[in-house]
């Protein structure tokens, strides 16, 4: 169950719609053997409680990993169908953790109307943003080490990817506060680490630019 609300958040206008009442789900799984309840507390954790219709006893074995038979595999995919449906329908995806990458996310909801799309299972920490008329990508937000971007250190952090004019990228690449582009072309993309070394409001200026590259 962790897994499938890794690095997601409980949108709690979407809970009613979905038919939780009192942040409570309940449904039957099973042709109507259990009664699966789902609860969402206030710190927006998923607690489950399986019972048995007949016996009113709760049901576990779905939850030991070791367990192993036919009906506790069925028992358990269902289950957790029932939990990848929550989670598709009822939470947004919580991937980065830098407060400047939230705010180009919501910068580019507000301004351009477009979400961030992510496109590769393997690499969940990653995704790209792109206009709705040609599909062009205009900015990328990445997790990568610091030693890929020149540094000693391998700590994780958040990068933006923006296109921009070739003479501007000559410019401004100092390997400090820009550099170029991290898996781009590097004569038409920069890099800018997510974590205030570059202002907030000159990076939404770069992406204005690069949403208007042609």
């Amino acid at each position: 169950m962790n897994d499938i609300f890794k690095n997601k958040k409980v949108n709690l206008k979407k809970l009613a719609d979905f038919g939780f009442v009192d942040n409570v789900y309940k449904t039957e799984i099973m042709n109507g053997e259990f009664i699966l309840s789902v609860k969402i507390n206030d710190k927006g954790e998923v607690l489950t409680e399986l019972v048995e219709e007949d016996s009113g006893e709760f049901y576990t074995l779905h939850l030991v990993e070791y367990v192993q038979g036919s009906f506790v595999g069925q028992v358990k995919e269902e289950y957790e169908k029932v939990l990848s449906d929550i989670a598709e329908k009822c939470f947004d995806n919580d991937i980065f953790k830098f407060e400047y990458s939230k705010l180009v996310i919501k910068y580019a909801k507000e301004k351009y109307g477009d979400n961030v799309e992510y496109l590769w299972e393997k690499f969940p920490d990653n995704a790209v943003c792109r206009r709705k008329d040609n599909k062009k990508w205009y900015f990328a937000i990445l997790t990568v080490g610091k030693d890929k971007l020149g540094f000693e250190s391998k700590e994780k952090v958040e990068v933006i990817d923006l296109r921009a004019p070739t003479e501007e990228i000559e410019k401004l690449v100092d390997n400090k506060k820009y550099f170029a582009g991290y898996h781009m072309n590097k004569k038409h993309w920069l890099t800018i680490i997510l974590d205030g070394s570059v202002l907030i409001d000159e990076i939404y200026e770069r992406i204005d630019k690069s949403y208007n590259l042609k």
